[in-house]
């Protein structure tokens, strides 16, 4: 396969590298410090997962359209970009795609293509708070995509260095719940690749598993600056994570989708993981900006959609905001006149 990969963070070059290593022709898009590094140097793997050290020579640049020009359209574009990051790229992928391609986000949260082929009330429209005009719908066809959760840990440690963490699962389907020839093509790239690729038979299903964890730990651990290990040991902590829970449940059971797990099963879950340090925590330490919006905003709009009060979540997200402010990830709000 021809595969570009949108973004060299942690997943998008673990994923390129390995796709890469497995015999697949990998670009890769990537900016600022990473592309200067990779262009220079190559992308260094260390694998720890496999026990594999590697530095791979690939295409690399800021702008699709160059990849497009050098090597074509692509069979697979592979988004690993953070939610918020997505939209302004969506027009700019349209060289690197023709009807044959497949493009699958790799991403965190609720997705924006949630509702194509959903087959319920709002099947085909926006999800608001990440794509308020629809804009995301029309940059990039939704028949396009492949829906991705992504069960697997990386980090970008040095400029053009990736580290393979943990894990090897990918769960891979299509929007309309299909088993496609597209689907199977992709899992069997994966798997060939070293991961652990599962098709769907209901992708949402798998959605919600996971961000009903990252809208209940996530927050918390950009709140206390407490590693999974601590949240876990911390009472306090704990009553948020169950309150926020239970409440993001009842949000994906109205939309037909029950988790067959309590809140404290959830947990232990997350104890598992140890002295873990989640991603939103890791952004808030490094100042960038959070994706609240795919994981928690989004939530809280299908909640008021379907009358479900949310009163938990508002609080811990309203607070997580206000963190963003005082550190200068987000503006401070512009007070009106009160008289």
């Amino acid at each position: 396969m021809k595969i570009t990969i949108i973004g060299a963070g942690g997943i998008g070059a673990t994923l390129g590298a390995r796709l890469a290593l497995a015999g697949h022709t990998v670009a890769l898009v990537a900016r600022g410090a990473q592309l200067q590094a990779i262009a220079r140097d190559g992308l260094a793997l260390h694998d720890h997962v496999n026990g594999i050290e590697r530095r791979l020579l690939l295409a690399v640049s800021d702008d699709p359209a160059a990849i497009a020009r050098a090597h074509g359209v692509q069979d697979l574009v592979v988004i690993g970009l953070k939610a918020h990051a997505i939209a302004p790229m969506l027009p700019r992928l349209a060289p690197l795609v023709a009807d044959h391609t497949t493009v699958l986000p790799a991403i965190n949260g609720l997705p924006w293509w949630y509702f194509h082929r959903e087959g319920g009330a709002r099947d085909g429209q926006p999800v608001r708070t990440l794509d308020p005009s629809g804009a995301m719908l029309r940059a990039l066809d939704p028949a396009r995509v492949l829906g991705c959760v992504v069960h697997i840990a990386a980090e970008v440690r040095a400029p053009g260095s990736v580290h393979y963490t943990g894990g090897r699962r990918l769960i891979v389907g299509e929007p309309d719940r299909s088993r496609s020839p597209r689907l199977a093509a992709v899992c069997e790239a994966l798997n060939g690749a070293g991961f652990e690729a599962v098709a769907s038979d209901d992708i949402r299903r798998d959605v919600w598993w996971k961000l009903i964890g990252n809208l209940s730990f996530n927050p918390v651990a950009a709140l206390t600056g407490y590693l999974m290990d601590q949240i876990c040991a911390d009472e306090d902590a704990l009553r948020a994570i169950r309150a926020t829970m239970t409440e993001a449940m009842a949000v994906a059971a109205a939309y037909g989708y029950r988790i067959d797990m309590t809140p404290d099963q959830r947990i232990d879950v997350a104890r598992s993981l140890g002295a873990a340090k989640i991603s939103m925590l890791q952004d808030l330490e490094q100042r960038k900006p959070l994706e609240l919006d795919a994981i928690v905003g989004a939530v809280l709009e299908l909640g008021e959609a379907a009358g479900i009060d949310m009163p938990a979540t508002r609080l811990v997200h309203g607070l997580t905001l206000a963190r963003c402010r005082a550190l200068g990830i987000l503006p401070l709000p512009i007070r009106g006149d009160s008289a």
